[in-house]
C-alpha cells in the first residue's frame, strides 16, 4: 500500500482593515519611522478594530475563504485544530467557536499553544491525523489578536506586533507531494525573555496584576533576537541536511516573520537569495501563529506543483521549527 502523505490543498487569509502605520505610532510614544524599520523591517500593522470581536473573528474569514477556494462545504471537514496565543476566551477552545461559526457540524475541534511557532505545531499534527488514515480533511488556523495582549505605551513591544489569521487544509494524497518532514523543538528555560507574567493558574488575575500591566506581552528583546536567530537558522539547515537538500533544491524560505535581520540570518545559514524569501513583515507585522499561512496565501499565485518549501519558526517558550512541504497543486 502507498503510503499516505498529508497535502496542502487549499489556503485562506484574513486581515482587518485599519493599519497601524509607522507615522501613527509616532503620535502615541516616543518612537520614529525610521527607528521602527531599521530594527524591524516594519511600516506597518494590522488592527482588529470592533466591540466583541475576537481572534475567532478572524479565523473564520480565513476558513470561510478557504472553503469557498476549494468548493466544499463545511459539513465535509472532519477536524479544525487552532494554533493562537489570544484565544477568545480561556475555555472554550477558539477552535470550537471557528467552527461554530463556520459551520463545521461534523469537526472536531482544539488549540494549540506555541506562540509563533504554534501554526507548525498545528500542522504536523494535523498531519498525523491524515497519514494515520482516519481523517480526510483536516483545517489548520493561525491565528492572533496580538493588539489584544500589547501596551501601547511600550515601544519595545507595541511596534512589533499586529494581528491577523491565515488558514489552511490538509487532504490525503498517495502523490509524493505534501509536509514531507518536520523538526520541531522547545526549551522552557526560555519563558522567562518572552511571556505574559499574569492570567493563568500560577498568577491569576487581579485588580494588583491590572494595574501593573501584568497582562501585556514581557520581552527582553536582545536575548530573545539572540536565540531566534540561531534556533530558526540552525533547525531550518539541520532540515535540510536531514532531507538531503541544498538551497539550490529549495524553491522558498516561508520564515516566521518577526524581524527582519532573524530572517536574513536564516536565508543566510541556508544558502538562500532574498529572491526565495517570502517577506511580508513591512505590511502585516508580527501577527505570531498566522505569519506563515498569511505568507502561503499572498504568494499562492506564485508557488508551483513539486516546489520544495521550509517554513521555519521561533517562539517564546522558546518554542521553534522547521517544516518540509512539496506543494501540491498548481494554483488556476
Amino acid at each position: 500500500m502507498e503510503k499516505i502523505n498529508a497535502a496542502i490543498t487549499a489556503v485562506g487569509a484574513y486581515v482587518p482593515e485599519f493599519r497601524l502605520t509607522n507615522k501613527i505610532l509616532e503620535t502615541m510614544i516616543d518612537t520614529t519611522d525610521e527607528w521602527i524599520k531599521t530594527r524591524t523591517g516594519i511600516d506597518e500593522r494590522r488592527i482588529l478594530k470592533g466591540e466583541g470581536l475576537g481572534s475567532s473573528d478572524m479565523g473564520f474569514e480565513a476558513v470561510n475563504e478557504l472553503l469557498k477556494k476549494r468548493g466544499i462545504s463545511p459539513e465535509e471537514i472532519d477536524c479544525i485544530i487552532c494554533a493562537t496565543v489570544t484565544p477568545d476566551m480561556v475555555f472554550p477552545a477558539t477552535a470550537n467557536i471557528i467552527g461554530d461559526k463556520s459551520g463545521l457540524k461534523n469537526a472536531f475541534g482544539f488549540d494549540v499553544s506555541a506562540a509563533c511557532s504554534g501554526f507548525l505545531y498545528a500542522l504536523t499534527v494535523g498531519t498525523s491525523f491524515i497519514e494515520c488514515g482516519r481523517y480526510k480533511k483536516v483545517i489548520v488556523v493561525g491565528v492572533d489578536k496580538m493588539s489584544a495582549i500589547v501596551d501601547y505605551t511600550d515601544r519595545t513591544t507595541c511596534v512589533i506586533f499586529g494581528d491577523g489569521a491565515g488558514a489552511v487544509l490538509l487532504e490525503p494524497t498517495q502523490e509524493k507531494v505534501g509536509i514531507m518532514d518536520s523538526l520541531l523543538k522547545s526549551d522552557g528555560s526560555g519563558r522567562p525573555f518572552l511571556h505574559m507574567k499574569a492570567g493563568g493558574s500560577l498568577k491569576p488575575a487581579s485588580t494588583e496584576t491590572v494595574a501593573a500591566k501584568e497582562h501585556y506581552i514581557y520581552q527582553e528583546g536582545q536575548s530573545v533576537f539572540k536565540f531566534a536567530v540561531k534556533g530558526m537558522a540552525d533547525v531550518s539547515y539541520e532540515l535540510m541536511q536531514r532531507n538531503n537538500l541544498t538551497g539550490d533544491d529549495i524553491s522558498w524560505l516561508v520564515p516566521h516573520q518577526a524581524n527582519l535581520r532573524i530572517i536574513d540570518a536564516t536565508a543566510n545559514r541556508m544558502s538562500l537569495p532574498k529572491e526565495k524569501v517570502m517577506i511580508n513583515i513591512h505590511k502585516y507585522g508580527n501577527t505570531t501563529a498566522a505569519t506563515i499561512p498569511l505568507c502561503l496565501w499572498e504568494w499562492e499565485s506564485k508557488l508551483k506543483k513539486g516546489d520544495n518549501i521550509i517554513l521555519a519558526a521561533f517562539g517564546g517558550g522558546f518554542t521553534w521549527g522547521a517544516t518540509l512541504v512539496k506543494w501540491a497543486y498548481d494554483t488556476k
